[in-house]
């Protein structure tokens, strides 16, 4: 039978004592936590034993003794440590000696209750005990048996660590009846500055809970929800992530503690999102409004309107000609070109009436990007979305009648082989038809099917300038969502301590003598950067429904909307 010791390398100088921890039957191995030094009265040490199992919840008990050979002077200190197994009674009784400078150690067990005492092999495994003590072990993602049930084993020792932090918060210059040694006997680690921001946070968050509690009271009004307010709201990308960072301050300053590491990281993960955030906004509006950029800016959108627009009527007369050679039907050409031309007249006099308050727009939307820098780039997809709002109309409308004529084709081929349509049971269903039903039905789908070419070209230009600008809008979601989404604090975490994000543990062979105990060094493995991002990655909320490929491509086949101001969980037109 191997015996596992899991001593903390910060005691390997203490003092002669005897050893504390826990005792894992199930595993065989016994935890040690802090070693407790001579003198002190067995019933004191039971008794702080006791109030620290209270407290912690873990089943403490002394698990052997320890002698500091190159320390200790006194004759028969060994057989006095053998003696303390009779009044502390631990099952086995295990003696660790240390023997002067040798770097091999002697490690025996004593089982006195036992009727037939076995010599078991002893392990001992050296283990960081302020790392252990602050990581977390993560479960492996692949979730085998053997995988699983090594996690369970690290994951015991692990806990035993943590969940003894009120022992580790006695030291030296405690005036107690038990002096311990553990990795931070030398001292309690503190800082003043944390202990004042930890005071100040207290009122700072009291106020801003009671802020967020007013604007969430007044966004969950009545007010919003009549018609334009519940539009926009709904509508415009910016009020989404308003919304969503309003629900991301409520979590930080929500006064209920974290019951988990999952939710510990989760608030600090946000709080460092929405730190840089806004510290990215307040950079970009001191550079806009630096030697007037936004004047400059005002100045260059116009031009770039006119411009658009020069080109979109240029694309027009073009498609109103013979387009790449291609005979189109003339009346229905020449009906579709002057019906878009005049959107696109009526766009350039409304560009030109708003001309003179663009700037004074533009300044004042400026100062939004103090909220954040997603915010800014929120602004800036509704901007694009407003100046190309006659290019979303044009493409509504080639759609529209595209989508009409090819399934008026569609019902009329049912029609040509005696079926319909069958609206409540949604199926095909045969029918048989009259003469003048097949006479009205071959005429309109002769109709239809000349008439299709020129309003498939239509469709396929504009569907292709609205799909320019989604991608530029999806562009700037996606640097939204990864800002929103990405673990900040964890991958700072992992960069810096990268112990506190543990994926396992790994051992590395000192010392091996025969007739001494194997002596191991446990080193955490720290998980992985995408592991990281994977586990602690924050939700995000989306402006377009996510379609796969083979839907996308039919709904361009077929004319259906993509993309349109809709939101996940509505049907699409």
């Amino acid at each position: 039978m191997v015996l596992k010791v899991f001593f903390p390398s910060c005691c390997s100088s203490a003092d002669s004592g005897i050893l504390i921890g826990r005792w894992l039957s199930e595993q065989s191995s016994a935890v040690v936590l802090a070693v407790v030094h001579f003198p002190f009265i067995p019933v004191q040490v039971k008794q702080y034993l006791g109030e620290v199992q209270h407290l912690t919840k873990v089943s403490l008990s002394v698990l052997g003794s320890w002698s500091n050979s190159k320390q200790e002077k006194e004759e028969g200190l060994s057989e006095f440590l053998e003696d303390l197994g009779t009044i502390f009674s631990h099952e086995p009784w295990i003696q660790i000696s240390k023997e002067g400078d040798s770097k091999f150690w002697s490690c025996s067990t004593l089982q006195k209750h036992s009727s037939s005492p076995k010599e078991e092999e002893v392990i001992l495994v050296y283990y960081d005990q302020r790392k252990v003590m602050l990581s977390h072990l993560h479960p492996p993602l692949d979730t085998g048996d053997g995988r699983a049930e090594d996690a369970s084993k690290l994951s015991a020792i692990f806990d035993t660590v943590a969940r003894s932090r009120v022992l580790f918060m006695t030291d030296r210059y405690d005036e107690g009846p038990i002096k311990l040694t553990h990795w931070q006997s030398e001292g309690v680690e503190a800082s003043i500055i944390v202990e004042l921001l930890k005071q100040t946070s207290v009122p700072a968050c009291m106020l801003l809970t009671f802020l967020l509690s007013l604007v969430s009271g007044i966004c969950r009004s009545r007010v919003l929800k009549f018609w334009p307010l519940s539009f926009l709201w709904s509508k415009l990308s910016t009020c989404e992530q308003l919304g969503h960072r309003l629900q991301h301050l409520q979590v930080i300053s929500s006064n209920k503690k974290a019951q988990t590491q999952t939710q510990l990281m989760r608030k600090a993960n946000i709080f460092v999102s929405l730190l840089i955030d806004v510290a990215l906004g307040i950079l970009l509006m001191s550079w806009l409004y630096r030697k007037n950029r936004i004047g400059h800016l005002a100045d260059t959108l116009i031009p770039v309107a006119d411009h658009v627009a020069e080109e979109l009527q240029d694309l027009l007369q073009w498609l109103m000609g013979a387009p790449a050679g291609l005979k189109m039907n003339r009346a229905l050409d020449q009906v579709l070109g002057r019906f878009f031309l005049y959107h696109i007249h009526l766009w350039i006099s409304y560009i030109h009436l708003m001309s003179p308050f663009i700037e004074m727009i533009l300044w004042y939307v400026g100062l939004s990007a103090c909220l954040g820098l997603t915010v800014a780039l929120c602004i800036l997809s509704d901007i694009i979305a407003l100046l190309t709002f006659h290019i979303y109309c044009f493409y509504v409308y080639g759609a529209r009648l595209y989508c009409l004529k090819i399934y008026g084709l569609s019902s009329l081929w049912r029609l040509f082989r005696g079926k319909k349509w069958n609206v409540l049971r949604q199926r095909v269903d045969s029918c048989s038809y009259d003469l003048d039903q097949l006479f009205i039905g071959t005429l309109l789908f002769t109709i239809l099917l000349f008439l299709l070419p020129t309003t498939a070209l239509y469709y396929l230009v504009f569907t292709l300038l609205r799909l320019l600008v989604v991608i530029v809008q999806g562009l700037i979601h996606l640097l939204v969502d990864l800002i929103d989404s990405l673990p900040l604090y964890s991958l700072i975490l992992r960069l810096c301590r990268s112990y506190r994000l543990a994926a396992g543990v790994k051992f590395r062979v000192l010392e091996q003598q025969d007739g001494k105990p194997l002596r191991l060094l446990m080193q955490i493995n720290p998980l992985s950067y995408g592991a990281v991002v994977q586990t602690y990655r924050l939700p995000t909320y989306s402006c377009y429904p996510k379609d796969s490929w083979a839907s996308l491509c039919k709904k361009l086949f077929l004319g259906e909307l993509i993309y349109p101001w809709k939101h996940k969980g509505e049907k699409q037109d």
